[in-house]
């Protein structure tokens, strides 16, 4: 159990379509996640540290990721592969659940989760898991 919601742990096999229980499971195998519930309607969110990594909003059709830089955001919107995330920077996309690869998911997940990671405070990141970032 996360947060409100009993996440599996095996990784999504269906093809062409992810759901927010594929998100939610890719997120909790994440060293130091956690989920942040929003009774009122607002974003949910992955974190790490107290900063988000990932976040699915009311329609829950898609879940929203930082970008290294907002040339590579707008490269996964022009590709088709993200839109742009509303309320949030440039660098940030959601990646919509129909269409989706698993493993292009997971990817976006993981390169967003390291973004965060990596920006937190060295006194944070020092008393996280270990991660291995290819793994």
């Amino acid at each position: 159990m996360v947060g409100s919601r009993l996440v599996s742990r095996s990784l999504p096999v269906q093809h062409g379509y992810m759901t927010r229980d594929d998100v939610d499971t890719i997120c909790a195998a994440l060293p130091g996640a956690w989920f942040a519930s929003h009774h009122d309607g607002g974003l949910d969110a992955w974190k790490v540290g107290d900063k988000m990594f990932a976040t699915i909003g009311m329609v829950g059709d898609g879940v929203s990721v930082k970008c290294v830089d907002t040339e590579i955001a707008q490269m996964l919107i022009d590709a088709g592969a993200a839109i742009k995330a509303k309320y949030f920077h440039r660098s940030w996309v959601r990646v919509p659940f129909d269409g989706a690869d698993p493993e292009a998911m997971r990817a976006r997940i993981h390169s967003s989760y390291a973004l965060i990671r990596a920006s937190l405070p060295k006194k944070h990141r020092a008393a996280l898991p270990a991660w291995d970032a290819e793994g």
